[in-house]
C-alpha cells in the first residue's frame, strides 16, 4: 500500500479511533491481537459507512438535479400547451 493510500485511509477516520489505535499498540502483547482485531473491524465499519454516505448524497444530488430538468419541462409544456390552447380559441373565433 502506497504512503498516499494510506494517508487517504487513515483521513477518512475520525481522531478519536486513529487515538484509539494508538492506546491498543501500547497495550502488553498478550492483549493485543484480540482487541486489533475488535479495533480494525471498527475502523472498516466507519469507512464503509463513510463512502456508502457519500454515495447516498451523491444520488441525492442527482436525483435533485434531475427534478430540476423535470421541472423545466414541466413548464416548458404546460407554457406550450397554453399557446396552442390560445392559438385554437383565436382560430375557432376568426
Amino acid at each position: 500500500m502506497s504512503s498516499s493510500q494510506r494517508d487517504d485511509e487513515l483521513s477518512s477516520i475520525p481522531q478519536e479511533l486513529i487515538d484509539l489505535g494508538k492506546a491498543i499498540a501500547t497495550l502488553p502483547t498478550d492483549l493485543t491481537p484480540e482487541v486489533s482485531e475488535s479495533y480494525a473491524r471498527v475502523v472498516q465499519a466507519v469507512q464503509r459507512r463513510k463512502r456508502i454516505l457519500k454515495q447516498i448524497q451523491d444520488s441525492l444530488s442527482q436525483v435533485r438535479l434531475d427534478v430540476k430538468y423535470l421541472m423545466f419541462d414541466l413548464e416548458t409544456t404546460r407554457s406550450e400547451r397554453d399557446e396552442l390552447r390560445s392559438e385554437i380559441h383565436e382560430l375557432r373565433e376568426s
